[in-house]
């Protein structure tokens, strides 16, 4: 299996203590942050933005995770500043003309993937595998975090790893963002995910945030 990444969710970040939490993820070498870029059209929400995106980049040189939950994303590409080591997401509901957008991410450096919804069947997938270096699984229906897992999304994670492997897409990575618990770690593990988006289910929650890395790490080994 590939070995299993932490995505934090910024916008479950406290605010008033987002410095301290950028140098403990640091410290403990957190690969990705996670952008939810939200327009309240796509999803019922308005989430980061491009000043957010700016600020960060200044702040920390982790590479960005930024999900584009956006009509339109490949006309929105150029305002995050993508770089080297980027992931980035474009959901299939929402994009005409997909490998055209998937490639212009690549170009601009960054790893595509496709984003799907948890009632999205994983076919809409199936003509752009070869073109991504991620999946990104919703395991809630987007928009808004402290959801409940939808369960079939479990056996979802598992179909497309099948899937995946037997295409000979075996380091093709399977990103699962949405009330990502301890215990649904662990399933999601098992089902062949190996990126985590982890928000106030996971790490921002009571307690210490050192600490939740650490158990989350151990379980997911």
């Amino acid at each position: 299996m590939l070995p299993p990444k932490l995505s934090p969710s910024m916008m479950c970040a406290d605010l008033f203590h987002l410095a301290e939490t950028i140098r403990c993820f640091e410290r403990n070498s957190v690969p990705y942050l996670h952008i939810d870029v939200m327009d309240g059209c796509f999803v019922p929400n308005l989430m980061l933005g491009t000043e957010t995106v700016r600020q960060l980049r200044q702040f920390t040189a982790i590479p960005m995770d930024i999900h584009l939950m956006t009509e339109d994303p490949g006309g929105k590409l150029e305002w995050f500043g993508i770089r080297s080591g980027d992931y980035v997401s474009v959901h299939a509901e929402t994009t005409r003309h997909l490998q055209r957008v998937l490639a212009k991410i690549r170009s601009l450096g960054a790893r595509p993937m496709i984003a799907l919804n948890p009632a999205t069947p994983l076919c809409m997938a199936e003509e752009v595998l070869a073109d991504v270096d991620a999946v990104l699984i919703m395991t809630v229906n987007p928009g808004y975090a402290g959801q409940e897992l939808v369960p079939q999304t479990l056996d979802k994670i598992g179909r497309l790893r099948e899937r995946l492997d037997s295409m000979g897409l075996d380091r093709v990575e399977i990103e699962v963002d949405g009330n990502v618990t301890p215990e649904n770690a662990v399933k999601m593990r098992r089902a062949g995910a190996n990126i985590f988006v982890a928000g106030t289910s996971l790490l921002f929650r009571p307690g210490g945030l050192e600490e939740h890395i650490k158990a989350f790490n151990d379980l997911v080994k």
